[in-house]
């Protein structure tokens, strides 16, 4: 948008904002690194860039978004095949296979390799991973990769996908939940207009819109699993989705985007606690991820998904584990995934005793509390440990463990109103004790 607003009026950007704007957008500086640089990026695409304009002799600093997150198809979404990028040498380039431009911001990067992999025996979806790490080195074309969200390698049948700096080992296999094999299929089989036969084979050898003509005559197509990767990540909707909600930077373990099983539990999630129990508290539930899914990462995706969903931006988060080792963990991963604001931020957010629990619960202002379920024992005769608003979201560590005793009848008459979120890895009988506390599995990925 050339536009922004200022006292309920329209005005258009100045020449001057507009070129600072670009300047921002298309000099990115990589002298911290590609992941801080990368960093940087995200928070532009996420929050927008402050400009600065003057309105009737008054300086205002609108924000301009790059991207409008709230309603995709008012962006504009394009891909190429076969990019040239200078390599940072300034001789050799390079051409990554197919990029795809959101508002012409190249958010995704596809190595796209043959299914006869050169006629050897090796996964060809390994080259393309390879071939899309080593075009982030410093002396290769890091520059393309400061505003990546989403890599992928495809090799005809299959793929996988990570993100900036994901090592080989993590990039990860899809399965999708949401959308049906019959929407695949209808995707998959949807024909091409003529203009988008020309824009795809007119500067190609007529044998290859002839084999595609070929291909399409034979019939309908099966619907491969590098098809089902490319509609679960790369639909427009699906790809601002990731980009918004599911990807972080961990001052650890550098840049991460969720697991499958991570964002359907999250959209789960968001949809249960969005939904009121007859007495006005919100809904919760058990989530069920086996041991080594993310469970700790899982917890922040949550937390940060909750800032930028509208109607649950309001709710604080208390986070409830049995030991300590759990708590100082859970509250380190909170912290290095940017949800708690540095030191200070940590150390309010820790409930060293009963007494200050009791406080936090009834007065407090923070948005985030990390404490274990035997402080209640304490905080609980405090007459101020109470809280009966609805927006408040527990989430239970191991909730098959310390819950079946007087500290979690406690802990919900502290908090009456608020959604119950259990996460296990310990798999769960039909009548198991920690659906009836919490509610029902949400979501299972065993």
């Amino acid at each position: 948008k050339r536009s922004f607003m200022a006292g309920g009026k329209t005005f258009q950007l100045s020449e001057k904002a507009l070129d600072n704007l670009i300047s921002q957008v298309c000099s990115p500086a990589l002298n911290e690194g590609l992941l801080k640089a990368n960093e940087r990026m995200y928070n532009h695409l996420l929050y927008g860039i402050a400009v600065t304009e003057f309105v009737d002799g008054k300086k205002v600093n609108p924000t301009i978004a790059l991207i409008d997150w709230e309603h995709p198809e008012n962006n504009q979404f394009h891909f190429t095949e076969e990019f040239t990028v200078l390599r940072s040498g300034g001789v050799e380039t390079r051409r990554p296979d197919i990029i795809c431009f959101v508002n012409g911001i190249p958010l995704a990067v596809i190595e796209a390799k043959s299914p006869a992999g050169h006629g050897k025996k090796e996964p060809t979806i390994d080259e393309g991973i390879s071939q899309s790490i080593r075009n982030q080195f410093n002396d290769e074309i890091p520059q393309l990769f400061v505003y990546s969200q989403l890599l992928l390698s495809i090799n005809g049948h299959d793929g996988r996908y990570g993100t900036c700096h994901t090592p080989m080992k993590f990039w990860a296999a899809w399965r999708e939940e949401d959308i049906t094999d019959a929407q695949m299929y209808a995707i998959r089989n949807h024909p091409l207009s003529t203009e988008q036969i020309d824009a795809l084979f007119a500067h190609r050898p007529p044998a290859d819109r002839n084999w595609y003509q070929q291909l399409i005559a034979a019939g309908e197509l099966a619907v491969s699993g590098q098809d089902k990767l490319l509609i679960s990540l790369l639909s427009p909707e699906r790809l601002l989705e990731m980009t918004r909600f599911f990807t972080l930077f961990d001052k650890k373990n550098g840049k991460i985007v969720a697991r499958y099983q991570q964002v359907f539990g999250i959209k789960r999630l968001l949809e249960r606690i969005s939904t009121r129990r007859p007495d006005g508290g919100r809904e919760g539930g058990v989530i069920w991820h086996t041991t080594g899914s993310g469970k700790s990462y899982t917890m922040v995706f949550l937390s940060k998904a909750l800032i930028l969903h509208d109607s649950l931006k309001q709710c604080r988060i208390v986070v409830v584990t049995d030991r300590i080792d759990l708590e100082e963990q859970l509250s380190g991963t909170f912290a290095s995934g940017g949800e708690l604001a540095g030191k200070k931020d940590k150390a309010n957010a820790m409930a060293t005793s009963g007494q200050m629990l009791a406080k936090q619960i009834g007065s407090g202002k923070e948005r985030i509390i990390f404490t274990l379920i035997q402080k209640f024992n304490s905080a609980t005769k405090l007459p101020e440990c109470v809280n009966t608003s609805p927006d408040i979201i527990v989430l239970i560590d191991e909730g098959h463990r310390s819950q079946g005793g007087e500290n979690h009848v406690r802990m919900k008459l502290a908090l009456p109103n608020a959604a119950f979120v259990a996460f296990t890895g310990t798999p769960l009988l039909k009548e198991d004790k920690t659906t009836n506390k919490f509610g029902p599995i949400v979501h299972a990925y065993t």
